[in-house]
């Protein structure tokens, strides 16, 4: 293991509970439409979705430990945000994998030319 990838180890070891939550459909399309919408409350989330109040709150506790959304109280409702320093993690580890599989087959491609 190169010195790279043991520096970037717990990075993706941090990133694991963030992605384990992107995996699931119903808390993606909950951070897609945060993230084109802004801040909602429950009632908006789930307006036209099929999916209950009680699944959407579910889903973004879940959401919320790993850090990709936060609520706060606006009156009696509450509101969830992006939290756009979590998606950024994200992103980061993505590129960095990208980065990774691309030298890969760049030295796959040299073995197999030669």
């Amino acid at each position: 293991m190169s010195s790279a990838q043991r520096n970037a180890a717990p990075r993706f070891r941090r990133s694991a509970p963030l992605f384990a939550a992107l995996g699931d459909e119903t808390r993606l399309r909950i951070v897609a439409r945060l993230s084109a919408r802004g801040p909602l409350s429950i009632v908006r989330l789930t307006s036209g979705t099929g999916v209950t109040r009680q699944a959407v709150t579910k889903h973004l506790r879940v959401l919320s430990s790993a850090g990709l959304v936060r609520g706060r109280r606006v009156g009696r409702e509450r509101v969830w945000a992006l939290d756009p320093e979590q998606l950024e993690a994200a992103r980061r580890s993505l590129a960095q994998i990208s980065t990774q599989w691309d030298e890969a087959l760049g030295r796959l491609k040299a073995f197999v030319e030669s």
